[in-house]
């Protein structure tokens, strides 16, 4: 795999929301698959600051930040044959790719510090206490589940909005669809959401 450079500093990104422009990142994707060094380094160059932007947005560490970027990377260089251009467009979807790991980095972190607390804490803690985070977990688990049950789309719209933070104006040009489009995804995949967890509307 070709050489990756240092991740961007915030002051090199885009800006955020703004288009992106220049190589054909669909081409650049296939490429790669094919084992081409020079087209990833040129894909990595050209969509380097939005991924490391949208990884910061989630983790708020820069340096691990920087080290989730790396390895979305070396993700996407292994993967880049599965890429179906009928699915999303190439950004949307190296930009899930990233937002997965970055959310996976994040509940390890969360896991870790848990287990330390529980190693730590005294046998006399409340019953009360231990019940409400069980629940709190069991509650965690049902909604990866109930995520999981939605379309790829559905599912990429709701993780963005709901778990990175952005707009429905943000989610529509970070996936490069019309905000029309992200509100549907978004609106059809809560429906889907609250169905799956059986909430009332």
């Amino acid at each position: 795999m070709a050489h990756l450079s240092a991740v961007p500093s915030g002051d090199d990104q885009s800006p955020e929301g703004a288009a992106p422009s220049g190589p054909d990142l669909a081409r650049l994707l296939s490429r790669s698959a094919r084992g081409d060094e020079p087209a990833f380094a040129e894909l990595y160059d050209a969509v380097s600051p939005r991924l490391f932007g949208l990884v910061l947005r989630v983790i708020r560490d820069r340096a691990q930040a920087e080290e989730v970027t790396q390895e979305v990377f070396v993700e996407i260089w292994r993967h880049s044959a599965r890429f179906d251009a009928n699915v999303g467009s190439p950004l949307s979807w190296m930009m899930t790719i990233a937002h997965r790991r970055a959310v996976d980095r994040v509940r390890s972190a969360e896991a870790s510090t848990g287990r330390e607390n529980t190693y730590g804490a005294t046998r006399d803690r409340e019953f009360d206490s231990t019940s409400e985070q069980v629940e709190t977990r069991m509650e965690s688990s049902r909604v990866r589940r109930a995520l999981e049950a939605l379309t790829d789309t559905q599912r990429g719209a709701i993780e963005l909005a709901y778990f990175g933070g952005y707009t429905h104006t943000e989610v529509a040009q970070l996936l490069e669809i019309p905000l029309g489009t992200a509100k549907t995804r978004i609106r059809d995949g809560l429906i889907r959401l609250r169905d799956t967890l059986g909430l009332t509307s």
